[in-house]
């Protein structure tokens, strides 16, 4: 039933993130793994494997002993044999496909989620700082150089198949960066609203509510932005995709035709605030408080 009142305007977000899948491909294009490198780098997979398990063993014995990092994982006095072996296991998993080179938008998901346990959204609420997210990806590459470079001869197929690792690796780092920067922008904030799912979005997101983090000043479409930026797989439920034209000024106020990705809410999904459909609550513009409550409502609700 509809709200009698002023009806605002239709929903639209603008200034998503682009997904983990756009990401991904976008990056490839722009660095150019290309078949030469991937094939360069298969004839080098052999030799990597067998060093997979002196890898994933040393990665932890160096964050072990590092005392920062031991200190951000709670091993000041030793590594939890539990909570080493998961990560262990973990990381064989990421080296597995890493070396069967695996390009496929799932591999960008995994590596987006990765990054948001990274920012203590995991199991653990272990939140490790993005400089050794970083860091961590650096020394895999200084182990794949090292291990090519002991039994390998060809100096230019070693230094062809490195370039191709270290394309792939950026592409790894960038994706786990994202999932970081959007679990973080999540719990940034000066107090807290829940949004409340729904039907599907239930099962797409394993949660019934999401803690979200907003600045004093901030509005509904903070909400909104920072919940589909976490969650971008589920956007294509809620949202059908356009183009709007817009126009920028340059330094001499020349304008430019550009164009803007927009998000519009399908109508038949309901999005409250507070129990009120949000269209009528101010739409996007729509302050809010702390204690407030968005809900995500699926069609017939």
């Amino acid at each position: 039933m509809e709200e009698n009142g002023n009806r605002g305007a239709a929903l639209e977000l603008s200034r998503l993130n682009a997904t983990p899948e756009e990401q991904w491909r976008h990056l490839r294009d722009f660095l150019d793994l290309n078949r030469a490198d991937l094939d360069a780098m298969a004839g080098t997979v052999e030799i990597l494997m067998r060093h997979a398990t002196e890898f994933v063993v040393s990665a932890y014995d160096y964050l072990l002993h590092f005392k920062q990092t031991a200190e951000i994982l709670g091993w000041e006095q030793g590594a939890d044999p539990a909570h080493l072996a998961e990560r262990r296991r973990f990381f064989t998993i990421w080296l597995a496909r890493v070396l069967g080179l695996d390009l496929s938008d799932d591999l960008a998901h995994y590596l987006f989620r990765a990054g948001k346990y990274h920012a203590g959204h995991g199991p653990r609420h272990i939140h490790v700082p993005e400089i050794y997210v970083t860091g961590a990806i650096s020394l895999a590459q200084a182990s794949f150089a090292s291990y090519l470079a002991s039994e390998m001869t060809d100096a230019a197929l070693v230094a062809h198949a490195l370039t191709g690792w270290n394309k792939l690796l950026t592409m790894h780092l960038h994706l786990m960066t994202a999932g970081y920067r959007a679990a973080r922008a999540l719990d940034e904030g000066d107090f807290s609203v829940e949004v409340a799912l729904f039907g599907r979005l239930r099962d797409l997101t394993g949660r019934r509510k999401v803690t979200v983090r907003l600045a004093e000043s901030e509005r509904a479409e903070h909400v909104l932005r920072k919940f589909f930026d976490y969650f971008p797989e589920v956007r294509a439920e809620v949202f059908d995709v356009g183009w709007d034209d817009d126009y920028r000024l340059d330094d001499r106020g020349t304008p430019w035709l550009t164009t803007r990705r927009v998000y519009r809410a399908r109508r038949d999904w309901n999005i409250r605030l507070n129990g009120r459909n949000i269209e009528y609550a101010g739409g996007l513009t729509a302050p809010i408080s702390p204690g407030d409550e968005v809900s995500v409502f699926p069609p017939g609700r």
